[in-house]
């Protein structure tokens, strides 16, 4: 099986597993974040097979939709990977970046609160910080904004409480289970990933679509004051 063959495989099964989600992780998503990674890629010589493969399963098992399971996503990638004619070498490549592309993956657990994560530094391919890019592209800007609110009506919560104030330190715990209005995802993730980019082409993109954050939050809460 050529490459071509094998990507065009992985888009049908993406596009048959995600296309009744609601919650601004479906396959609009996911091809959003395939063409924002090839680019990366291009400016980044990443090996595009990869990254593209990886863009395309990043979401697949995710655990937010595997009663908070994190190895979900990394068996069902492996297995889907695995009934291709794929070399181990390469499968393993994309498994550790479907694993670790998570923004909940940089949080603190709840025994390191307070502290320095214990975690060793790891290598950061380029592969996986096109894919980390643009996934975290995707949730910035316009789209960015329509995901936050996709997502939390999704589950039930209110655009904004002001009596529940974000967190400042939220844990890796408190992330997985919050029912936190939506506005609060804009100060507990949104507006710290311009800052948490890898590559060059990010960071450019990143700047653009934190201003739209910030001028989408200025005119909320003007409007939410009542003003004119």
């Amino acid at each position: 099986m050529n490459k071509k063959e094998i990507i065009e495989k992985t888009e049908l099964f993406v596009k048959q597993t995600l296309t009744k989600d609601s919650t601004g992780h479906d396959w609009w998503h996911i091809h959003r974040v395939r063409n924002l990674a090839k680019r990366i890629a291009l400016h980044e010589c990443a090996d595009i097979f990869i990254v593209e493969l990886a863009a395309l399963l990043h979401d697949i098992g995710d655990y937010k939709f595997f009663q908070g399971d994190e190895e979900a996503g990394a068996a069902k990638v492996r297995e889907w990977l695995s009934s291709l004619e794929i070399s181990p070498s390469f499968i393993d490549k994309i498994v550790e970046i479907t694993s670790r592309i998570s923004f909940m993956r940089t949080l603190l657990d709840k025994s390191e609160e307070g502290g320095k994560k214990n975690s060793v530094v790891l290598t950061l391919s380029r592969e996986l910080m096109a894919v980390t890019d643009a996934d975290r592209l995707d949730a910035m800007g316009a789209i960015g904004i329509a995901r936050a609110f996709t997502y939390g009506g999704f589950f039930n919560r209110p655009i904004y409480d002001p009596s529940i104030k974000p967190s400042k330190t939220i844990t890796k715990e408190e992330y997985k289970t919050t029912e936190a209005p939506s506005i609060n995802h804009f100060y507990e993730k949104l507006l710290k990933l311009k800052d948490m980019m890898h590559t060059k082409l990010g960071r450019k993109v990143a700047k653009r679509r934190h201003r739209f954050l910030n001028l989408f939050l200025k005119q909320f809460f003007k409007e939410w004051k009542g003003k004119m």
